[in-house]
């Protein structure tokens, strides 16, 4: 034998399986699937049958033929099936098994001689197979019967090279010994698939049926139309046999008789018969094992490696160990603070690339949301103008005022300035939420200790909310401090004499920064319509000017320039069935916008990237829209005042001086605040962590309590010491299979071309002064010792000899000769000597 044999193959490998099971792992050694090939009737389903050991499959018009049936043997310590389309339901009686598949394969089928592709799974647990899957074919047929396509032959051969092709499946190449083989339809789909006969075994069956007179010890041997890995011979049970119910054992006892029996192949009987078979095929999973496991080793070594530290610590682990206790809690305590100052401060270990987290999500709050919350509360100008006129107007009172009065100022900026706190206390929640959230991922390394993560959670939030009250009277504090004194004679502030010439200067300015870019990105405009394609994306580049989009961000192909005078950025609701958050650009006039679009919708892939665009539009003076209630009450009064030249003039002058004290407002609040919550929120959270939680912690309760370990880390230790100890185990199980088997050599390449390829072209096989007399069940058969006819051309090759031709040579009485020399075959057209 080549190896030990499946007897010593199976315990290691179950071993191996076993050692895996333990820690509800598969052991994926990708053992090799085993196809059954041939053509109706060569006696597939028995040689699987004989492999099985099991009477399962049905017999009789055709109807295993008509689906394939996909056989997963498992090794188990007793003997049931089951089938994937009956989970749970054990079958124990191999009768009900082939009811079962005849069932099933009507139900997909139809009773009718129908075909599907669809195949049957079985499961067959037994404590004598080898963990493997075979897989019985349908036969390959010429002519459709019942309701059956036409195209039947090319289906069929479909549906077998989807199996057959795969690398990882062994190939029986089945042929009925009564018929020619040249002309297998097996052995040519096998050579499609597999031209070095690496992975095909031919199997000729029917040995016993041939007629009297006839052999085919010449291809068994392997010297008339050669296979690289040769050819068996098996002798299955006949119909009589199947209807007798008799015994697979006895069976194979009867097959041993033959060949033993049989003056033509009685000297190479060891080399036939399915147990032979079986050890050919166990030959070849002990060569894909051995082939597998220098890779399924090193991936075991690495997995071992991973583990080992962790399995140190966890093997001499004692849970209730006080000073085991004390020192995890400084420990975590410590990492605790360590990743939040971390996750604030930033840090090149560990970088979130999905989302911004912790201070990058500050520090867009900080520079984004927090200065497009100022502008929001900024009055549109009809509102600024409309209200500054009626300040002038009270202020005066029944008299006309001469003069523009300061007080009409005063009050206006003060106004302003009370709309600050709104945006100044969101900014501070908005900070509030994340530091909160971010004490909550920091705390995701000790969920291990529930007790503990629970009270570290709970401090340092109560902590953070105290410091909210102090952050926001702090902030009102500011504001308030605004309002206190109006400082005129800020070295910033135009002042009376300069408001008409600091509006020009404005003007100025603006027009000299319309080429600078201001941000870039891909958006997608979402309001085309499905005619002209539906929502496209596009590479959009916004100046303090227009607004344009490219096809891509090459910038080479413009499709549109928007202008940004008259517009403004109103949200949009988001839709049901999209994911995208949306915002839209409207003109003030009504005017359209892109095309003939009212609006112009942009779609974002989150929140976060619509307020950072929005932000970017109010840099470009975009400024967002305001349809409160109040402002549509007072639409009507706006359109219809108006003012004579006079109070205009004192208008304008005191709307440049609101314009310039606001700026110095905006920016001394857009610098202070953000100091104001990093020195009360932010610093004072981190020191608090590093300096306090320990304290508050052991002051908390029992220390002890905090340490006690969840129920899944109990569990996760158990299974990391037994997933270390499975992994060493199976590494030993390896080197047992590595050291106990020995490898059957591939045997050399041998002249296969006489198998027709796919284009349909045979060439004839080499003729043999050996060669079977006849290998034909539609010819008579001829006596022993008769003379044989010269070689003719034909369908079946040189070989296909007349019986009642005298001038062939008698053929002499053989003894059993030993395999000759390769030599290479003459011309098939060559004729034989007379």
């Amino acid at each position: 034998m080549g190896n030990r044999g499946m007897e010593d193959l199976i315990p290691l490998v179950n071993r191996l399986q076993d050692a895996f099971s333990s820690i509800g792992q598969a052991c994926n050694l990708d053992l090799p699937q085993i196809a059954v090939v041939g053509g109706q009737s060569a006696g597939k389903s028995s040689v699987l049958e004989n492999f099985v050991g099991r009477d399962f499959l049905p017999r009789g018009s055709g109807i295993v033929t008509r689906r394939p049936l996909v056989l997963q043997l498992i090794s188990a310590t007793a003997e049931w099936a089951e089938f994937l389309h009956c989970k749970g339901k054990k079958f124990t009686d191999f009768d009900e098994v082939r009811q079962e598949i005849e069932g099933e394969t009507d139900r997909v089928t139809g009773a009718n001689k129908g075909i599907s592709p669809v195949p049957i799974n079985l499961r067959v647990y037994s404590p004598h197979v080898l963990n493997l899957t075979l897989i019985d074919l349908p036969g390959i047929t010429k002519v459709p019967v019942g309701d059956q396509p036409a195209d039947i032959e090319q289906q069929i051969r479909d549906m077998i090279m989807q199996f057959i092709s795969r690398e990882s499946c062994l190939i029986l190449a089945v042929t009925p010994a009564n018929t020619d083989l040249a002309n297998s339809d097996a052995l040519k789909l096998a050579k499609d698939v597999d031209p070095q006969g690496l992975r095909t075994i031919g199997v000729i069956t029917k040995l016993d049926l041939m007629d009297e007179g006839t052999d085919a010890r010449d291809v068994l041997e392997n010297k008339l139309l050669p296979l690289r890995r040769g050819y068996i011979g098996v002798v299955n049970r006949s119909q009589k046999d199947i209807d007798g119910k008799k015994d697979i054992k006895a069976a194979l006892e009867a097959e041993r008789k033959f060949f033993l029996s049989h003056p033509s192949y009685r000297h190479i009987a060891d080399k036939m018969g399915t147990p032979r078979l079986q050890q050919v095929l166990n030959q070849q999973l002990t060569n894909h094992i051995r082939d597998t496991l220098p890779a399924f080793r090193s991936k075991l070594q690495t997995q071992l490696l991973a583990l080992d530290k962790e399995a140190e610590e966890y093997r001499g682990y004692r849970p209730d160990d006080p000073s085991r206790k004390t020192k995890q809690l400084l420990q975590m305590v410590q990492q605790f603070s360590v990743d939040f100052e971390k996750r604030i401060e930033g840090s090149g270990d560990q970088v979130d690339t999905v989302e911004l987290s912790g201070g990058a999500k500050i520090n867009r709050i900080f520079h984004e949301r927090f200065p497009f919350e100022l502008v929001k509360m900024e009055c549109d100008d009809k509102e600024m103008r409309r209200e500054i006129s009626y300040a002038i107007k009270n202020i005066h009172g029944i008299r006309t005022g001469l003069f523009t009065p300061d007080m009409a100022f005063e009050a206006i900026v003060k106004k302003q300035i009370v709309k600050l706190k709104e945006p100044c206390i969101k900014c501070v929640d908005m900070v509030i939420q994340e530091l909160i959230n971010t004490v909550r991922q920091c705390s995701n390394k000790l969920e291990c200790f529930p007790t503990l993560r629970e009270e570290t959670e709970r401090i340092v939030t109560s902590h953070i909310r105290d410091r909210e009250s102090r952050s926001k009277d702090q902030v009102l504090l500011l504001i308030d401090l605004q309002l206190s004194y109006i400082n005129t004679n800020h070295e910033d502030f135009i002042g009376f004499a300069s408001a008409q010439q600091r509006s020009s200067q404005t003007n100025k300015s603006q027009s000299s920064a319309g080429n600078q870019v201001i941000r870039k990105g891909w958006l997608t405009i979402n309001n085309i319509s499905i005619i002209k394609g539906g929502a496209k994306e596009y590479w959009f580049v916004l100046t303090a000017e227009s607004l344009s989009w490219f096809k891509d961000d090459e910038e080479k192909e413009k499709k549109y320039m928007l202008p940004l005078d008259n517009l403004k950025v109103r949200d949009v609701e988001k839709s049901f069935m999209s994911s995208k958050h949306i915002f839209s650009i409207f003109n003030t006039e009504s005017r359209n916008v892109y095309k003939d679009n009212r609006t112009l919708e942009l779609a974002c892939d989150s929140q976060d990237d619509v307020d950072s665009w929005k932000s970017s539009l109010l840099r470009a003076g975009v400024y967002p829209d305001k349809t409160t209630t109040v402002e549509s009450e007072t639409t009507t009064t706006t359109d219809n005042f108006s003012m004579d030249p006079q109070l205009e003039r004192k208008v304008e002058t005191i709307r440049n001086l609101v314009d310039s004290y606001m700026a110095i407002v905006s920016k001394c609040i857009r610098d202070l605040i953000p100091k104001t919550i990093m020195h009360l929120m932010i610093n004072n959270v981190k020191d608090f962590i590093n300096a306090e939680l320990l304290a508050c912690l052991y002051s908390a309760g029992d220390q002890n309590a905090l340490m006690d370990e969840s129920q899944e880390q109990a569990q996760r230790r158990d299974e990391v010491l037994r997933t270390h100890q499975a992994l060493k185990e199976a590494l030993a199980i390896i080197g047992d299979i590595s050291t106990s088997t020995i490898t059957t050599p591939m045997p050399p390449p041998v002249d296969n071309s006489w198998v027709g390829g796919s284009t349909g072209g045979r060439r004839s096989p080499p003729p043999s002064p050996t060669a079977p007399r006849r290998m034909s069940s539609g010819q008579r058969p001829a006596p022993r010792g008769a003379p044989l006819p010269p070689n003719r051309p034909g369908p079946l090759g040189p070989f296909n000899n007349s019986a009642d031709s005298p001038q062939a040579p008698s053929r002499p009485n053989r003894a059993p000769p030993s395999i000759p020399s390769r030599r290479p075959p003459p011309s098939p057209t060559r004729q034989a000597p007379p």
